[in-house]
């Protein structure tokens, strides 16, 4: 990530709210975990030659990263917390039956561009 402690508001709000803590920090960057689970979420600065370029998801590496919420309402509470930030959103809570019966879910990203979903399915 280009600057971790820019995007730590970001982070600390969004996976403040699923239950993560931060757990960590140090001269590269932060982890935040689940009280007393593994694994931890990593946040640390880029570094080498492209340390500059945007995040595409279409390239190799990491497309985007699914958090289980626990109800639709949750789904929308932090939809409510993302646009109060004036997150990214890249699709608004809606059903998506294509991934699976009851799949209910908000995209959005984060702000290096990481696409983030949070979803619940029964």
């Amino acid at each position: 990530m280009k600057d971790p402690w820019a995007s730590r508001g970001f982070y600390a709000e969004v996976l403040g709210f699923m239950g993560y803590r931060q757990i960590a920090e140090d001269h590269s960057g932060f982890d935040f975990a689940l009280p007393g689970q593994v694994p931890s979420i990593g946040l640390k600065v880029a570094e080498g030659p492209n340390r500059d370029r945007p995040h595409d998801r279409y390239s190799p590496g990491l497309h985007h990263v699914a958090f289980r919420a626990q109800s639709r309402e949750d789904v929308d509470g932090l939809h409510a917390i993302l646009q109060r930030m004036g997150a990214r959103i890249l699709d608004a809570p809606a059903d998506y039956p294509q991934y699976g019966a009851g799949y209910y879910a908000v995209f959005f990203a984060d702000p290096d561009g990481l696409k983030l979903e949070f979803v619940f399915e029964p």
